[in-house]
């Protein structure tokens, strides 16, 4: 019996082992678990509380002029961050940094203490601020170098570059519109901290730099454009301005100046005013340079021809209820002198006989209401409405610039059109993208998109008509020397947004024009903003095109077409009274811009001008109509022959007799002058030596035979009057 195990003795040891196995066995699996299967995560949880990601900025393209300059470029600097595990005292040691950057304390230091690892506390900083930073020896702060964007004209075209933040992130003009291909690609930087708390980077990919962008701006005329906005911003003091330069027919943007203007180096200093690019993100009422939309529209439509007379009715029109005055009493003008005289009275009656339809058919041609497709951000399209939009007299309105929104970037294109033989090109201000390499390299410029508007028979008469407005008319402070030149004046009354009415002390005045007048260079347009005392377009944007225009012809190296002699009489048309170069008419058939595109109605708009109709004629639209359209008849004796009114001492028109109320009133016009001879079949050669005889001035369009010119043959103009003859295989 001693000899027998004890059975419940065994069975629990057999238990107890069974147990430590199992306990083994646990363990033992646990740990296969932990070091396989979870291996991975913990290493990066391991990665996450030791080390950070950073990303490196790539270095951005350089934005060059079309002559290489450099616009806008990338340097490398210091930028300072802290090891958060390694500062003893951290709020002490940022406070000092803040002092020294001038940072918001409390930011800087709840972004330390979120990241244990790496925070900045000094991104981009110059070299005074990091040697400052540098001589606190600060445990756990250190440098990192880092590309910083350099604006090395400074303001020069600030609005065009544009501006990057912090991140070096486009915020505006091309800098943003091109972000994409201009930052380039981002590296990766690690920062470690091991066990010690001391720290070690590890660079795992290299940043790979931006592309390059070359514009069609040319830095020695962008300076050129500038430097004369800023003297008329000083001598007109309106608050803001602009300047185009174009190519007219390639459609590069030579120079596209704004002011205010910003330095994109000094970026805490920006105010979002100064960003705004002004040159195609701005609206304005055009006023009388839409007068060359109206003119040439017609002359297209063979509605009218330069020298066909209108009874401009001593400055004033009553159009459906409407009254509407000219700046100044004109009689008899031909259609160059409505728009060297620029009559508002002149242009409705024209617009008249174009049609609503044709006219907004051509309004849409010239690009108005959409945008150019330049390569900048911001564009605007404008502001019009369709023909079922319009009021009664909308058409009135907008024949003289009113009730109708355009961009300056409009209405140098709208010029461009008359100097490229008709065509209108769209505007382009980048030539290419270049790839970064240290080797110079050829970047080819291919024109934008490009439609023909009007006849290059009708274009050659605009830009004759357009001369006359600089030697005759509301324009001669824009004439210069050694070189021919032509362009419309335009003067405007801008809305009061306190009011939602027409401003009687803020005016907008602008000017556009080419130059030489046979091979037209450049197309400059001006528009000064709310200038104080003398503010129409003609006293203070023309002075403004003469100087940027003659010194922009002479840096092109363009040959002179006129003697570099001086002209007395020139030089004394240039310097004539301001009193006569005003234009615009004190009334607003139309609304303002901003009502007139809110309250497109087309009902609405005929009950506004029902109750403005007086009582007497309120009910009668069909006269009222049918009078308009009278009026709108040219001057003419019992044929339909036009005849050229004098171009001097047009006053004495004022002395005519009390016409009766009613009844029917015919004019018997003297056909006096030169009778135009016909051109027709002549060579180039003979229509020349015809036309010398004759006396006359000749405007050849094209080459060959002559097939058409106008005037016609047997009409009968002044001494020295313009011909135009289009000549053809």
């Amino acid at each position: 019996m001693a000899n027998n195990s004890n059975p419940g003795k065994n069975s629990r040891l057999y238990l107890l082992g069974a147990m430590l196995l199992f306990w083994c066995a646990a363990i033992c699996g646990r740990l296969v678990y932990l070091q396989i299967f979870r291996y991975g995560s913990f290493v990066k949880q391991a990665e996450h509380q030791q080390q950070r990601e950073i990303p490196l900025s790539a270095k951005r393209g350089v934005i060059y002029d079309r002559a290489g300059h450099e616009l806008a470029m990338s340097v490398l600097v210091d930028s300072a961050f802290a090891v958060p595990s390694e500062v003893k005292d951290l709020p002490t040691a940022v406070s000092l940094i803040t002092r020294i950057t001038g940072d918001d304390r409390n930011v800087v230091l709840a972004d330390c203490r979120n990241r244990r690892t790496f925070c900045w506390v000094a991104r981009k900083a110059d070299d005074e601020t990091i040697e400052r930073i540098k001589s606190l020896r600060l445990q756990g702060i250190h440098f990192q170098k880092e590309p910083k964007r350099f604006y090395p004209a400074r303001d020069l075209a600030a609005q065009v570059v544009g501006m990057v933040g912090m991140e070096d992130s486009g915020q505006s003009g091309i800098e943003h519109g091109f972000d994409e291909a201009l930052r380039g690609r981002a590296g990766k930087m690690f920062i470690s901290v091991d066990a010690r708390r001391q720290w070690f980077s590890d660079v795992e990919k290299q940043p790979e730099a931006g592309e390059s962008l070359v514009l069609t701006l040319d830095k020695n005329i962008q300076y050129i454009a500038e430097k004369e906005l800023d003297q008329a911003i000083h001598d007109t003091q309106a608050i803001a301005g602009t300047v185009i330069v174009e190519n007219p027919h390639t459609g590069e943007i030579l120079a596209l100046a704004n002011r205010p203007t910003f330095n994109p180096n000094l970026r805490k200093q920006i105010t979002p005013t100064a960003l705004t690019n002004r040159a195609v993100s701005y609206v304005y009422e055009p006023g009388s340079t839409f007068k060359l939309v109206t003119i040439s529209a017609a002359l297209e439509e063979k509605l009218t021809n330069p020298d066909e007379v209108f009874d401009c009715q001593m400055g004033s029109i009553v159009y459906n209820g409407m009254r509407i005055r000219d700046s100044k009493p004109h009689g008899l003008l031909p259609v160059w002198g409505v728009l060297a005289e620029s009559s508002d009275v002149g242009a409705i009656k024209i617009a008249l006989r174009l049609g609503e339809d044709r006219f907004y058919k051509y309004i849409r041609a010239y690009g108005f209401g959409q945008q150019t497709g330049i390569e900048l951000p911001g564009e605007t399209r404008g502001l019009t409405k369709p023909v079922s939009r319009w009021s009664r007299v909308s058409i009135a309105a907008i024949s003289m610039g009113q009730e109708i929104g355009i961009s300056p970037l409009q209405l140098a294109g709208l010029v461009s059109t008359f100097a490229n033989d008709g065509v209108w090109v769209a505007p382009r201000i980048v030539t290419g993208k270049v790839e970064p390499k240290g080797t110079p390299q050829t970047v080819a410029f291919h024109p934008g998109a490009s439609r023909r508007v009007i006849s290059s028979f009708t274009a050659a008469q605009m830009r004759a008509m357009m001369q006359k407005v600089v030697l005759e008319g509301t324009g001669r402070k824009a004439i210069l020397e050694g070189y021919t030149s032509a362009g419309k004046t335009g003067t405007a009354q801008k809305v009061d947004p306190a009011t939602g009415a027409y401003s009687k002390t803020k005016y907008i005045g602008s000017f556009a024009g080419f130059a030489p007048i046979n091979n037209p260079q450049i197309v400059v347009a001006v528009i000064l903003d709310s200038a104080v005392g003398l503010h129409q377009g003609g006293q203070v944007s023309a002075p403004v095109f003469r100087r940027v225009t003659q010194q922009v012809l002479e840096y092109l190296h363009t040959p002179h077409d006129l003697p570099l002699a001086p002209n007395h009489q020139l030089l004394a048309q240039a310097k004539m009274k301001d009193n006569d170069l005003e234009e615009g008419t004190p009334d607003h058939p139309g609304e303002p811009l901003e009502t007139a595109e809110v309250n497109g109605d087309s009902g609405a708009g005929k009950d506004r001008v029902a109750r403005a109709l007086p009582p007497a004629t309120a009910g009668g639209d069909g006269d009222v109509v049918e009078a308009a359209m009278r009026q709108s008849e040219p001057v003419a004796g019992t044929g339909s022959q036009s005849v050229k009114a004098p171009t001097k001492s047009l006053d004495t028109a004022t002395a005519q007799p009390k016409l009766p109320a009613t009844g029917t009133v015919v004019l018997d016009v003297e056909q006096g002058g030169i009778e135009v001879p016909s051109f027709v079949g002549k060579t180039v050669r003979g229509a020349v030596e015809a036309a010398q005889d004759a006396g006359l001035e000749l405007e050849v369009v094209g080459s060959g035979v002559a097939r058409q010119q106008t005037p016609s043959a047997g009409t009968h103009v002044a001494a020295g009057a313009h011909v135009t003859v289009q000549f053809g295989r």
